[in-house]
C-alpha cells in the first residue's frame, strides 16, 4: 500500500483563519470505559467533521486528532505502536531548556469561521468531558500576511503545498501505521515589549531575513545564532524538512502574546533534530521567549481511526 494523502487527517493543509489547539488528559478512572469511549469518538469525530464540511461547505474546516505516547499504552495496551512515537522528555542545551508537560489526546481545528471552529470542539466534548481533563486550550489567528506576531513572514522554509505530504505523512517504512503523522505541539509565550524595542536592522539578524521582503540574509549579515540558523536540520548534508504550521495567540490587555509551533513529521526525529539544535545554539527567539508545553503525539490515518472505532487495536 502506497502512502495516500486522502487517507491521512488535515496534517499537511493550510494553517486556516481561526484556529484552535485543545490538549487533554485522561482520568484514569476507569480504563475499559475510557477504552470504549476512545473506540466510539473515533467514528463520532470523523462523522462531526463530514457533517461541518456539509453544513458549510466553503468553511475550509480541518482537523486532527492525535495520541500520546502514555495514552496509546493506556488505551491499546496489546496493539503495535508507532515505530517512532515516545514521550517526549525535555531537551536542555548551556543556556535554554524546551520543556516537556502532560498531555493524552490532542486537537488541532481551523476553519475561516471561529463559528466552525468552536462548533467542532463543542461536539467533540460532548463525548469526551467525562474521560479527560483540560491541559490546555489555545485559541490562535492569522496574523497580517500570514505572518507571525514578530512580524516576519512564517513557514518561509516549510514545504510546498504541492510537495508536503512526503514530509508529514509516514510511509511504508511503517506499513502498519501508514497515513499517519508524528505531531509536536509547543506553547512560547513572547516578551513583546523587548522584541518591539530592538531595531528593525537587528530584528532581522535575529532572525536571518528581511523583514518586509522576506529575504534571506547572507550568513555573515546574521547573528550566529539566528532563528533559520538555528533551527535548521541536516542529515548526510541534505536539509531534513517538517509541515510547520505556526500560529499567533494573544491576549493583548494581559500582555499574553505568543506562537502556537504545530510541526506535523514523517519522522519524528527529524523535528527532535531541530528542536535540539535550537536550544544547543541559544536560537536567539528564546532569547525573549518562554516555552509553556511541549508533548508529542502520533496522527492515526482516518483508516486507522476506523480500526480504533471498530475495536481492532484492543482485539
Amino acid at each position: 500500500m502506497a502512502m495516500n494523502p486522502s487517507k491521512a487527517q488535515d496534517v499537511w493543509k493550510d494553517i486556516g483563519k481561526s484556529v484552535q489547539f485543545t490538549v487533554l488528559e485522561l482520568k484514569r478512572e476507569n480504563q475499559a470505559h475510557e477504552q470504549e469511549v476512545i473506540q466510539e469518538f473515533a467514528d463520532r469525530y470523523q462523522a462531526i467533521i463530514r457533517s461541518l464540511r456539509i453544513r458549510n461547505g466553503d468553511g475550509y474546516l480541518k482537523a486532527s486528532f492525535g495520541i500520546s505516547n502514555e495514552a496509546w499504552d493506556y488505551l491499546f495496551p496489546n496493539a503495535p505502536k508507532p515505530k517512532e512515537l515516545e514521550t517526549y522528555k525535555t531537551i536542555s542545551g548551556p543556556k535554554y531548556s524546551m520543556p516537556a508537560s502532560k498531555g493524552d489526546l490532542f486537537f488541532h481545528i481551523r476553519a475561516d469561521s471561529e463559528a466552525y471552529v468552536y462548533e467542532a470542539m463543542s461536539q467533540f466534548r460532548r463525548f469526551l468531558e467525562d474521560i479527560t481533563t483540560v491541559v490546555d486550550e489555545t485559541k490562535g489567528f492569522r496574523y497580517f500576511e500570514g505572518r507571525a506576531i514578530i512580524g516576519f513572514i512564517d513557514g518561509t522554509e516549510a514545504p510546498q503545498v504541492e510537495d508536503a505530504a512526503d514530509y508529514a505523512i509516514i510511509g511504508d517504512e511503517d506499513p502498519f501505521f501508514e497515513n499517519g503523522s508524528y505531531a509536536f505541539a509547543q506553547k512560547w509565550k513572547h516578551n513583546m515589549d523587548f522584541w518591539n524595542h530592538m531595531k528593525t536592522e537587528e530584528q532581522e539578524k535575529a532572525v536571518g531575513r528581511e523583514k518586509f521582503t522576506d529575504l534571506e540574509l547572507e550568513d555573515e549579515d546574521k547573528f550566529k545564532n539566528a532563528h533559520n540558523v538555528a533551527s535548521k536540520a541536516e542529515i548526510d548534508g541534505e536539509e531534513q524538512k517538517i509541515v510547520r504550521m505556526n500560529v499567533p495567540y494573544s491576549d493583548p490587555a494581559q500582555n499574553n502574546t505568543g506562537t502556537y509551533f504545530i510541526g506535523y513529521a514523517r519522522h519524528w526525529k527529524v523535528t527532535k533534530m531541530m528542536l535540539q539544535n535550537m536550544v544547543d545554539k541559544s536560537d536567539f527567539l528564546l532569547t525573549f521567549s518562554d516555552i509553556l508545553s511541549g508533548q508529542l503525539f502520533f496522527i492515526p490515518s482516518r483508516d486507522m481511526l476506523d480500526k480504533i472505532a471498530d475495536g481492532e487495536l484492543n482485539k
